[in-house]
């Protein structure tokens, strides 16, 4: 019979409903189920609150780490075990708008990377978008999808596990979507100025995603709807959100998130760079300096330049300024990502999901952090 761990905690939430005095039960890095304390062997007690880990699909770095300019599987590694300390158990790590060559290493390292705690997958957010939307990527290096493109990419999708690809219509075909949603990968639309009927027809296509909802799209208006309209309406949409007060108005996310009804829904994402978990103040991307300063990061013009949050740090912005109950803001931040990618075992402990978990304290920050059921120390 397969030993049981017990991992007991005053408060335990599964996805879906909060356990007082309970004890997360694991077997084989995953959930055997929740009982009451009382009812389950001794095993490690837990300060705070245990909850499911965090799933971030929009990670372009951390610890120093800035993907674009370390694509190796150490590199992978360093990004991982950064948010792993934030909470954050499942990373979609990023390679921002970047060169052929860059694509091809960023592809490398993601089937390198196979077996790193915390890896989920690789989020290709562009070249092939819109330059007139371009934000905070090079423009020259955006650019058309081509047949080698799509070959490439269909190929990438066949050496490892989930792969999510920005594209923006000004750039990919509607049947360039439609051969990568069949080969499996996740199709975003963002950076892209496109009408709410043409993303319609791309969601027709396949395209089941919206790359940071507001941020570098048309805007809904009472006679154009475009992107975001259809992200809102469009039940095929799952749309990503960047909650970190700088990059979308708390009104424009209070009326995204009552909304927004499923299937599809609005999941938070920290568009995080190499800051997190350090004290640096400036890198480079694309031979560009960022700079950061009062919780921003930004280009010399001003522009924003991904995000200086972790994704625990989005969940206690939407909980203590938007007002969205806790167990609420926890899943936008778990179940829903999940379900995005259509991934069941993930964002909630209920029976047989993964046991990735951490200790959330009253300050809404993370405790101790368990990938698979290990501790991350133990791990790392």
């Amino acid at each position: 019979m397969t030993a049981l761990t017990a991992f007991h905690a005053e408060q335990i939430f599964d996805g879906y409903d909060w356990h007082r005095a309970a004890a997360l039960l694991v077997a084989d890095g995953r959930v055997d189920g929740i009982v009451a304390s009382a009812d389950a062997p001794s095993g490690i007690q837990v300060k705070g609150a245990i909850v499911p880990g965090l799933v971030d699909l929009q990670v372009n770095g951390g610890g120093g780490v800035l993907f674009n300019n370390d694509l190796s599987r150490s590199g992978v590694e360093a990004i991982c075990a950064a948010h792993a300390q934030f909470g954050t158990t499942s990373v979609m790590v990023t390679l921002i708008t970047d060169t052929v060559a860059h694509t091809a290493a960023a592809i490398g390292a993601a089937v390198n990377a196979s077996d790193v705690p915390g890896w989920l997958g690789l989020h290709l957010e562009g070249p092939h978008l819109d330059p007139s939307r371009k934000g905070t990527h090079d423009p020259h290096l955006i650019r058309p999808m081509n047949d080698d493109d799509l070959a490439r990419l269909i190929s990438a999708k066949g050496r490892f596990d989930h792969m999510i690809c920005t594209v923006a219509p000004e750039s990919v075909t509607v049947g360039q979507v439609s051969a990568l949603s069949e080969a499996g990968i996740v199709v975003s639309l963002g950076h892209t100025g496109c009408t709410h009927s043409v993303a319609r027809a791309y969601a027709d296509a396949g395209a089941r995603m919206v790359t940071h909802l507001f941020n570098a799209m048309g805007q809904l208006e009472h006679r154009a709807p475009n992107l975001v309209g259809a992200a809102l309406d469009d039940e095929r949409f799952s749309a990503g959100l960047i909650a970190d007060g700088y990059h979308v108005d708390d009104s424009a996310m209070r009326i995204a998130l009552r909304g927004k009804n499923g299937p599809g829904k609005v999941f938070l994402v920290s568009d995080a760079m190499s800051t997190i978990g350090t004290d640096l103040t400036e890198f480079t991307l694309n031979d560009r300096e960022i700079f950061r300063s009062d919780g921003r990061l930004m280009l010399a013009d001003g522009t924003l330049a991904g995000a200086d949050i972790a994704l625990i740090d989005a969940v206690r912005y939407v909980h203590q300024s938007l007002g969205v109950p806790l167990g609420d803001a926890l899943n936008l931040a778990g179940v829903h990502p999940a379900q995005a990618m259509g991934i069941n075992d993930r964002g909630h402990l209920k029976a047989g999901a993964r046991a990735d978990f951490f200790a959330l304290t009253p300050q809404i920050t993370a405790g101790g952090t368990w990938i698979s059921g290990q501790n991350i120390k133990d791990i790392a």
